[in-house]
Order: structure tokens, then C-alpha cells, then sequence
């Protein structure tokens, strides 16, 4: 990486305003999310249902299946009238949610059999995006997936998978009012709402706390550092291979996480990391 690169994603960096970072930022997300209470209203919310009790929530709980597969990082991931969640803040378009869902899916369930659940007691499962947009741009608050029978219309496959996706930016639909006031919340609305007043409440706790301050920024700096670890790498052993691991474990990770915390758009990390923004998506 030249000085010039170097100098850029620096300037981003310190463009970081810690005041202004809302609910829809991953790591704001992620912590607000800690606390089990809003969690369990937030996916009462979405879903519509009553639930009993969740575990306490694991801020970006790590899936790793096998040493050659590309582990994953769950942003808020808990568990619940015997069905997991996860639930992700999705702040830009990366033109590839509906694969990641499936991504996400698999490795969960390969997870839960890992753990010795059998696939005949596999827990139901929601994958949660809340997104910044709309990502099938039909103007809904939310897009729910379940496999059906193309055959048979009224024929469900009942493998207890559910995919969720979220528009805060929606117009159409059925969606309740709070569930609606919760995505005007996302896209950056005030309401007088009491669950929104709650979490507006815990979003100014988090940005008060200089020690969740402190872990933001050593979570943004610990890309950095991943991608310098790996540039220097591939220059001692002089190979471009270990140059380009290097980028993949630093530098990519990095850009990505800016991406996803809507810091950087796909098309500028594309340019910051010389690729296409086709190419980037990949790795979202």
C-alpha cells in the first residue's frame, strides 16, 4: 500500500464522529443489543410473537466450522422459545444479502450439529437483516422468506428456516406501528414511541461510556493492525501470494467493516482496495 492509500484510510478514520453514531451503526447495534430486554422487544417486534426468555445476547458471536471454511462473525445472535436469531444491521447495499442469508443459515445449522443436535430436533431459525434500504426495491417495511412447494402454493417445506428482511426506508405493507416506528428510528427519525424512547435512551448510555467509546475505536484499529500484520508478512516472505493473503486478512477486513458500518461505500472501498466492487461484495 502507497503513502497516499495509507494517508486516505486514515482521514476516514478520523472522520469518526462518536456523537453521531446511531442505531444503525453495527458496533452501536451490537452493544444496545447487550441488553437482553430490548433485545427480546426487538425481536417481539419483528416477529410479531411473545417470547418467554432469550439467552443473554452474544455480540458477534464467531462461527468457525472447520479450519478451511470461512468463518463467520454473527452480529447479534441469541436463542429463544427453542429458536436461534440473528439479527444484523445492514447500512449498505452490497447486492448480496439473499446468499449471505443462506450462507448464515447452513453454517448455524452445521453449528447446532457440531454441538450434537440432531436434524430432526435442528431449532427453527431467523435470520434478521435490518436494512438502511431496500434490497428488492418494492417500497415494503419487510420481505419474509420461507421455502414453499412451487407446485403446490399452499405446501410448505417446514424446515424451520426463516429469512427477514427489513426496509427502513419501506411505504407498504402491513407492518405494525411499532415495528414501523422502530425502522424510522433506523433511517434516523425521532417518535414518541416507547420502545424507540428506550433505545434512543440506551444509544446515548453506549455513547456516553468512554470505555464502549475506547473498545469502538480499538475495534476499528484492530483492522488496521490485522492489515498491517499481513502487508508485513507478505514482505518477508517475498511472495505475492503472502502480499495478497496479507490484504485479505487486513486491509480487506478493514474496508469491509467500514463498509458495513457505513463509514465507506462499496464503490470507494472498491477503489481503496484496487478491486471491483463486484469482486468486494464477495467478502460482505
Amino acid at each position: 500500500m502507497n503513502v497516499d492509500e495509507k494517508m486516505s484510510i486514515d482521514d476516514m478514520m478520523n472522520q469518526i464522529n462518536w456523537n453521531e453514531i446511531g442505531i444503525s451503526d453495527d458496533f452501536m447495534f451490537g452493544k444496545v443489543m447487550e441488553n437482553p430486554k430490548l433485545c427480546r422487544k426487538l425481536l417481539e417486534t419483528i416477529l410479531g410473537i411473545e417470547i418467554r426468555k432469550i439467552e443473554y445476547p452474544e455480540r458477534q458471536k464467531a462461527i468457525d466450522i472447520a479450519k478451511e471454511s470461512r468463518g463467520i462473525r454473527l452480529d447479534v445472535y441469541v436463542a429463544g422459545n427453542d429458536a436461534v436469531y440473528n439479527i444484523e444491521m445492514q447500512a449498505q447495499d452490497t447486492q448480496e444479502l439473499p446468499k449471505r442469508a443462506r450462507y448464515y443459515s447452513g453454517l448455524i445449522d452445521l453449528n447446532l450439529i457440531e454441538k450434537g443436535v440432531s436434524y430432526n430436533n435442528l431449532n427453527q431459525s431467523f435470520i434478521i437483516f435490518i436494512c438502511t434500504f431496500d434490497e428488492f426495491r418494492k417500497d415494503r417495511h419487510r420481505y419474509t422468506f420461507e421455502n414453499m412447494c412451487l407446485e403446490e402454493k399452499d405446501l410448505p417445506l417446514c424446515d424451520g428456516t426463516t429469512k427477514i428482511f427489513l426496509n427502513a426506508s419501506g411505504t407498504k405493507g402491513n407492518a405494525s406501528p411499532e415495528l414501523k416506528a422502530f425502522l424510522g428510528y433506523v433511517a434516523g427519525n425521532k417518535s414518541d414511541d416507547v420502545f424507540v424512547k428506550e433505545l434512543d435512551a440506551e444509544v446515548t448510555k453506549v455513547r456516553e461510556s468512554k470505555e464502549w467509546r475506547r473498545d469502538y475505536m480499538t475495534w476499528i484499529m484492530r483492522d488496521r493492525e490485522k492489515y498491517e500484520q499481513g502487508r508485513r508478512e507478505g514482505h518477508r516472505e517475498g511472495r505475492e501470494e503472502g502480499h495478497r493473503e496479507g490484504r485479505k486478512e487486513g486491509k480487506l477486513e478493514m474496508v469491509v467493516q467500514l463498509i458495513r458500518n457505513g463509514l465507506l461505500t462499496v464503490k470507494e472501498g472498491a477503489e481503496q482496495l484496487h478491486m471491483t466492487e463486484a469482486d468486494i461484495t464477495k467478502y460482505l
